[in-house]
């Protein structure tokens, strides 16, 4: 589709093609969204630019959403004077360009040496999203040209208790600045109802309580939406969250109580030292390096259907990694040694979970202009493990901690000292 626009007699620069692929997308009708990111300007608080497509009263137009720290700013513009603004922040104020087309992702890095310009130009085909759940297609809109269309999702805005948590006016009409928020809910409770479908749950009796523990919920907007979705189904939702700040605790059961949500509930305390009573799902998400693995050892302590982990820093293994020769060329680089950290402390939980009879991925479950902090560890207990299966996948644990010399990983001690 762009191969003529990146011959050499097409323009001088990186960042001059670049505009001509948007141009190009846009008015093809392939453009889905744009990321600008890098940003170097000096708006206080501001960290990219996203930028998707809308109708307005019949007439094409361009959403461009500035991020801030901690709010969002909001401005449409008809296609051409948009086009204007972005020819004049990229450069000045970004540095990097994400553009994403129905078939096509372009990416430009913009950059200097010595006078010279260094920029890259990137174009490869749209990769498909990745995970257990659907990709959630509502938040390209199918090209993201219907600003009023309704919206395919699990979860209903109605709800009074999303006005108690901020994300909903007295309306119930969304607030702009939570609709990232909203999109992540949506996403959890999308990867979690397939779950639920995939696990021994899935058969059991509609009188059955089903126990849901979310520790380190936060204010608590994942524990209102598993309630909520599992009282959609039909089934009786024993719901936990558990969070150390008592404030949230109180915000959360006060709104539970005031709407009547039986089976809710919030507890001040910590996973290293709650012992919940029934306990089918475990949730923890953004656990801080190794409480990460204490929340997926207490899981397994439980005997939980399901884990579901989305864990933060990884600060245990990267220290006692020694790089293998073949790798040093790579792993000089200190923001390569914290991806390999990050990649073999994941896939060494994932394989823990695998030989404790787990079916195990890791996955992105929402999309990395969102949050960085995107990655999902599901685990849903298998009916039966093949004779052999655990040995063989302890045997590939050993294996690879003697390649990278790593002496301890928390969670395989935490395992070890209950055999």
């Amino acid at each position: 589709m762009f191969s003529h626009l990146l011959s050499p007699t097409a323009e001088p620069t990186a960042r001059a093609r670049f505009l001509q692929l948007l141009g190009t997308a846009l008015t093809t009708r392939q453009f889905v969204r744009l990321t600008l990111g890098k940003y170097r300007g000096g708006e206080a608080g501001l960290e990219r630019l996203l930028v998707r497509p809308l109708q307005l009263r019949g007439a094409a137009c361009l959403q461009l959403v500035y991020r801030h720290t901690t709010k969002d700013i909001t401005k449409n513009h008809p296609m051409a004077e948009a086009l204007v603004v972005l020819d004049g922040l990229l450069g000045p104020s970004f540095q990097n360009a994400h553009l994403h087309t129905r078939t096509q992702e372009v990416q430009l890095t913009l950059k200097e040496k010595g006078g010279r310009d260094k920029s890259l130009l990137r174009v490869g085909k749209a990769a498909p999203a990745e995970g257990a759940a659907a990709p959630d297609a509502s938040d390209d809109e199918d090209g993201a040209t219907a600003h009023n269309r309704e919206k395919h999702r699990l979860l209903s805005l109605d709800r009074p208790f999303w006005t108690d948590l901020g994300v909903t006016t007295a309306q119930h009409q969304l607030i702009a600045a939570m609709a990232r928020k909203w999109r992540q809910i949506n996403k959890f409770t999308e990867v979690f109802a397939s779950a639920m479908a995939a696990s021994p749950l899935a058969n059991a009796p509609a009188d059955r309580p089903i126990g849901v523990f979310d520790f380190g919920c936060g204010k608590g907007y994942l524990t209102f939406a598993m309630h909520d979705w599992l009282r959609a189904q039909g089934r009786i939702a024993q719901v936990t969250g558990v969070e150390l700040r008592e404030e949230l605790v109180a915000l959360c059961n006060d709104s539970a109580a005031r709407h009547g949500l039986d089976g809710l509930r919030f507890d001040a305390g910590d996973v290293r030292h709650y012992t919940p009573v029934g306990l089918d799902v475990m949730v923890a998400l953004h656990a801080c390096d190794i409480a990460t693995d204490h929340a997926i050892d207490f899981g397994l302590r439980a005997g939980a259907s399901i884990i579901m982990c989305s864990p933060c820093c990884h600060k245990q293994v990267r220290p006692q990694m020694q790089t293998p020769p073949l790798l040093r060329p790579m792993l000089q680089h200190g923001v390569h040694l914290g991806q390999e950290a990050e990649m073999v402390t994941d896939s060494l939980r994932a394989l823990l979970l695998d030989a404790a009879g787990y079916d195990t991925q890791v996955f992105e479950f929402v999309s990395l202009e969102h949050t960085n902090k995107n990655k999902m560890i599901l685990a849903v207990q298998r009916a039966e493990t093949p004779d052999g299966h655990a040995d063989a996948v302890r045997a590939q644990i050993r294996e690879i901690k003697a390649f990278y010399g790593i002496r301890e990983q928390c969670l395989e001690t935490l395992i070890a000292a209950r055999a």
